[in-house]
């Protein structure tokens, strides 16, 4: 199943090969648009996940601030989410 984020009229990424956590889905970092992530100096902390940092998205002519984000070094329990990357803030993330 092909699972595709899109935002603001454009597609950010598209895989068949996401991971589902918390009902969040997590695409490999090569299946995201190049061009559409903005460094954000935004973190959160997850009690079994880590540390989250956190990307902007730059897409149709709009910012979505920390719409993205990804944890660089997951605690074991999270080790499938490595190199992943989720969205949230009004991104839709269906079945394409």
């Amino acid at each position: 199943m092909t699972i595709t984020a899109r935002w603001n009229g454009e597609t950010l990424a598209r895989s068949d090969d996401t991971v589902v956590v918390e009902g969040n889905h997590y695409f490999p970092a090569g299946d995201v648009a190049r061009g559409i992530l903005v460094p954000s100096e935004t973190t959160s902390h997850c009690p079994w996940k880590g540390t989250a940092n956190y990307y902007s998205i730059n897409a149709g002519g709009e910012i979505n601030t920390d719409a993205a984000w990804y944890y660089p070094e997951p605690k074991e329990a999270a080790v499938e989410i490595k190199d992943r990357i989720a969205f949230w803030k009004g991104v839709e993330v269906v079945e394409a």
